[in-house]
C-alpha cells in the first residue's frame, strides 16, 4: 500500500494568496502526494471573547483578527483546488466550523482531516459524516475514550476512518513524539494508522513508517525563521524532499522482503568475499598442523573453508607446502 504523505501548509501562507500558490508549486516538487490547508471562518468558529484570542502579532490585535486574515473566498479556494489538481497534488483542508465544511464541499475535497481540537466536536463530525467522505482523525488532544467515541460515531455512520498519532506541542521534542502509540493504535483499531508530526525534523516520520504508519503528515515552511505559529515545527522544502525519498525507499524495502532461508542467492559474493585456509609459513612433509600456522585468505573455494579450521589442527602434511599456499584435504593425512 502506498504511503500517504501529506504536507500541511496550515497558515504558513500568512494570508497571502500568492505565497499560498507558491507553496503548491514547491510541494509538488518534493514527492508528497497531498497538500493540506486549514479553512478558517472566524465568525463561525471563534469569538472575541475566546480567552486565547489575545494580542498575537504586530499585524493582528487578536487571534480573532488573525483568523480573519487567514480567510479566503470561495472563488479563491476554487483556484487553490484547481492549482493542486494541475500539479497532481490532492487538495486537503481541515475545517474548523460547519460553515467551513459547507465551503469545502463546494470546492470539492475527497476527504477530511480533523485537527486535534475538533476530534470530540461531534456536531462538526456529524456534518462531515453527511458528506459520506473518508475522515482522518488527529489524536493530539484526546485520550483513548474520546478517540474511541469519535471513531465509533463515524463508523456507525459508515464513514471510513483513519487515525494518526499526534502530540500537540510545537515543536515536539523526541521525548514527546509518542511513536510507541502507533503500535498501540494498531492493536486497538482495525483502521489505517498514521503519524502527524510537529517536530520540525526529518527524522520522526521515517521512524513512524518503520513502526507501521501508513499516513504521514507534517508542516511545511519556506524558512523556519518566518513568522507564524508553526514555523519552528515545520520542515523546509529541501528537508521534505529528502525525507520523502527516505520514506519511499523504506516503503520499497518493505514491499520486497528478504528471505534469509533461501540459499544460493549470494553464492558468487560469498566466493568473492569468503576465505579459504592457507599456511602463513613454509612447512615440510610430515609436519603437524598447528593453529598458529593458519591464515584465512580470499577467495572461498580454493582451499578448505576457513570455518573448518578446527578439523585441520593436528593433521599431518603429506607434501611440502610453501608460505601462503592454500591448504586442501589432499595435502593432509
Amino acid at each position: 500500500m502506498e504511503i500517504d504523505i501529506i504536507a500541511e501548509i496550515g497558515q504558513a501562507h500568512e494570508g497571502s494568496l500568492g505565497i499560498l500558490h507558491s507553496y503548491i508549486d514547491a510541494i509538488a516538487t518534493t514527492g508528497a502526494n497531498a497538500i493540506k490547508f486549514q479553512t478558517h471562518i472566524a465568525e463561525a468558529e471563534s469569538s472575541p471573547l475566546e480567552p486565547f484570542r489575545v494580542k498575537f502579532s504586530l499585524e493582528d490585535d487578536t487571534r480573532y483578527d488573525y483568523w480573519n486574515r487567514m480567510e479566503f473566498t470561495k472563488d479563491q479556494w476554487m483556484g487553490i483546488k484547481r492549482h493542486c489538481d494541475d500539479v497532481n497534488l490532492e487538495f486537503l483542508s481541515s475545517p474548523f466550523s460547519i460553515k467551513a465544511v459547507d465551503l469545502l464541499e463546494e470546492v470539492g475535497v475527497k476527504r477530511y482531516k480533523i485537527g486535534s481540537g475538533e476530534v470530540s466536536n461531534l456536531l462538526l463530525l456529524d456534518r462531515i459524516a453527511d458528506t459520506g467522505k473518508p475522515v482522518i482523525l488527529s489524536s493530539g488532544l484526546s485520550d483513548w475514550d474520546e478517540i474511541e467515541q469519535s471513531i465509533a460515531f463515524l463508523q456507525n455512520k459508515n464513514i471510513d476512518v483513519s487515525l494518526v498519532q499526534c502530540t500537540t506541542s510545537y515543536p515536539t521534542t523526541p521525548e514527546k513524539w509518542g511513536l510507541n502509540v502507533i503500535s498501540e493504535m494498531k492493536k486497538r483499531f482495525d483502521i489505517p494508522i498514521g503519524f502527524s508530526d510537529h517536530s520540525g525534523t526529518p527524522y520522526a516520520c521515517p521512524a513512524a513508517i518503520c513502526l507501521g504508519a501508513s499516513i504521514i503528515e507534517f508542516h511545511a515552511v519556506f524558512d523556519k525563521r518566518m513568522f507564524g505559529p508553526d514555523a519552528t515545527s515545520s520542515l523546509t522544502i529541501d528537508e521534505i524532499t529528502e525525507m520523502v525519498k527516505a520514506i519511499r525507499m523504506i516503503q520499497k524495502s518493505f514491499e520486497n522482503p528478504m528471505n534469509k532461508e533461501v540459499k544460493g542467492n549470494t553464492s558468487e559474493l560469498k566466493r568473492i568475499f569468503g576465505k579459504s585456509l592457507a599456511l602463513n609459513r613454509d612447512l615440510a612433509a610430515g609436519e603437524t598442523i598447528k593453529k598458529e600456522y593458519l591464515e584465512s585468505k580470499k577467495p572461498a573455494g580454493e582451499g578448505i573453508d576457513s570455518a573448518e579450521f578446527e578439523r585441520v589442527i593436528g593433521k599431518t602434511l603429506k607434501t611440502n607446502k610453501s608460505k601462503w599456499s592454500f591448504l586442501n584435504d589432499v595435502d593432509l593425512s
